[in-house]
């Protein structure tokens, strides 16, 4: 996990933080179904980030015989917790609020206050989303930016630019139906926009859930590193031999590596030795993400006996 996510996260929280509360004090004052489900929208996404900040804590934990591959996996976990949330309580509240005032309208005041604080309000997301978007664009790699999203690791940067996205989307459809709303003096408009607004959390949430489970099962390294570590290795002279990497990732910036390898037959055992420990600081350096490497020698038979060379 990167400095860079978790000063994405806390620039998040602060802002969903003020904003959720001034979204409440708007929807109390004009009775907005679209300012309630945005205030709702708003402390989700604020829950949400003090648990990926739990998350990224409680990751770094050190191995220990009940864990000895670390704990990195807990990120995963509680970012597929964000997107149970996200769906629950920010979709499912949002859609209930907007249902809930189709069947009982209420009528609209002044809505000046909603304007000023949807306006604000797409200002502070903008600030938080555009800087996020800069933190994740210094990692990412050639492939276009929602392809790189779709194979993000980092639920620290990847949740809450959906998180962020989400919030702006929903911002405009709340804005649009508040418009609507008085404009034909109808709260058929703003109600619809909640329904909206919860559909749009949904849809997110469904997404956070398919990129979160992917991880927590134990989903590959990127195709670029696969393949960077296999000509890697499949360019030693002293190799016959390559089969497919196995990756895992176990953390944001820490893989699993796993090589099946056939040795050239004219080797020492000692030769053999130090070509792996060749190869093992080869792949961390040009891949520093690789922390744990296991190399299985196969069909190897060398000119001497085992330990007389050590």
């Amino acid at each position: 996990m990167t400095g860079n996510s978790k000063f994405a996260i806390y620039g998040a929280l602060a802002a969903n933080l003020c904003i959720a509360a001034v979204k409440f004090v708007a929807a109390s004052i004009t009775g907005s179904s679209a300012m309630i489900s945005e205030g709702i929208h708003s402390t989700v996404d604020s829950g949400n980030s003090l648990l990926l900040l739990l998350g990224m804590k409680r990751s770094r934990r050190p191995a220990d015989a009940g864990h000895p591959f670390g704990h990195g996996k807990e990120i995963y976990f509680w970012s597929l917790i964000v997107a149970i949330l996200v769906f629950s309580l920010g979709g499912g509240m949002s859609v209930y609020e907007g249902i809930s005032h189709l069947q009982h309208p209420v009528e609209l005041s002044d809505p000046m206050w909603n304007y000023i604080v949807l306006l604000s309000a797409m200002v502070f997301e903008g600030a938080s989303l555009v800087y996020t978007i800069r933190q994740f664009n210094k990692s990412r790699g050639k492939l276009g930016f929602w392809k790189e999203l779709s194979m993000s690791k980092d639920p620290g940067l990847f949740a809450v630019i959906y998180e962020e996205s989400a919030a702006i989307a929903g911002l405009i459809i709340a804005l649009v139906g508040v418009w609507l709303g008085h404009y034909f003096q109808n709260p058929v408009f703003d109600a619809a926009a909640s329904i909206l607004i919860g559909l749009v959390l949904v849809f997110v949430a469904i997404t956070m859930v398919r990129e979160s489970k992917g991880l927590l099962v134990g989903e590959s390294a990127g195709k670029p590193i696969v393949k960077g570590i296999y000509n890697l290795v499949n360019s030693e002279p002293r190799v016959h031999t390559l089969y497919y990497p196995l990756t895992m990732h176990l953390a944001p910036n820490e893989i699993l590596l796993a090589l099946d390898v056939e040795f050239k037959g004219d080797m020492t055992v000692k030769e053999l030795f130090g070509t792996i420990k060749h190869l093992e600081d080869q792949i961390k350096k040009e891949y520093p993400s690789v922390k744990k490497i296991y190399i299985e020698a196969k069909n190897f038979e060398g000119k001497e006996k085992p330990w007389e060379d050590l």
